[in-house]
């Protein structure tokens, strides 16, 4: 397939989890403003060989007055609701044997939310995430960028149904799996790729909450001339309903599509990254703009 350019690092936008709280109109804003897109790594069907890795350090922030309603809507948050998120992304991929890598990625938030009531605010650990990816068809003696991987979501972040708490994380496991596959220009340095996956997730048995189950998605296409590149990413993800104490509720599921662009240059020996993620359409979810900022390096080279 010959040369490839592949900046692989971490993508798919935070999400907060979500809070309960019973001062009355803060808990639908609390569930609709305090939950920010899981972030997990998004390119890279070039499986890592055994030595060799990379590391990236991505900071999202999101400050807004607006969410999706359950409806699909953009309406203000209930009494001047106010919500202000900054989380802060460690991944690291490295080959395990040919064909296998594994992944790692913690994550440190501060999470705000103030109204006509009181303001809240919760700073600390979320949620870790750990994943296997394997490059099936390289065991066939094909170069084809496509691969497999599975992960899991392990409750780190503090979680607390207690009134006007913000939890750090959704007090419970999810379970996903992932297929990518990606095409290179060369001799361009520009590339395509892209991924579709399934997220399980368990019951949170502290608040009795069982979120939908979701499919999620993102493509992407990339460009770099010299020290210079530019990257857009379309990413999102389709929840289905949750059940609350046994009880089904359509209205309880969240929905986000949304567009980046960005802007990378060659610094140091990595590649830093500033791009502006926008919202085109969601449910039960915030609404605006989110400023990412990414530094990523290899190793083993």
């Amino acid at each position: 397939m010959g040369r490839v350019w592949r900046p692989e690092s971490d993508s798919r936008a935070n999400r907060w989890p979500v809070g309960v709280v019973t001062r009355p109109g803060a808990a639908f804003a609390i569930l609709a403003a305090l939950a920010v897109l899981d972030t997990a790594p998004a390119r890279a069907q070039w499986v890592e060989p055994p030595g060799k890795g990379w590391m990236t350090l991505a900071v999202y922030h999101q400050d807004t007055r607006d969410h999706y309603d359950t409806s699909g809507d953009r309406r203000s948050f209930f009494a001047d609701g106010h919500a202000i998120s900054t989380a802060a992304f460690l991944t690291g991929a490295a080959g395990v044997v040919p064909g296998v890598d594994a992944w790692v990625q913690l994550a440190f938030q501060r999470l705000r939310y103030d109204d006509g009531a009181m303001d809240r605010v919760a700073t600390g650990p979320g949620d870790a995430r750990f994943w296997l990816r394997v490059a099936p068809l390289t065991w066939a003696g094909s170069s084809f960028p496509f691969a497999i991987r599975g992960g899991v979501k392990l409750p780190v972040g503090d979680f607390n149904v207690v009134s006007d708490f913000i939890p750090l994380g959704d007090g419970q496991r999810d379970w996903e799996i992932i297929a990518e596959a990606g095409h290179s220009f060369w001799p361009r340095s520009a590339y395509l790729s892209g991924w579709v996956g399934y997220r399980w997730r368990e019951e949170n048995r502290e608040s009795l909450k069982d979120h939908g189950e979701e499919l999620f998605y993102l493509v992407q296409a990339g460009a770099q001339a010299g020290r210079w590149g530019c990257r857009i990413t379309l990413d999102g993800w389709d929840g289905a309903a949750g059940i609350t104490e046994g009880v089904w509720v359509p209205s309880f599921q969240r929905d986000l599509v949304q567009l980046q662009p960005s802007l990378l240059r060659q610094i140091g020996p990595g590649e830093a990254e500033l791009g502006v993620r926008f919202s085109l359409h969601g449910r039960n979810i915030p609404a605006g703009t989110t400023i990412v900022s990414r530094y990523f390096v290899r190793w083993g080279r």
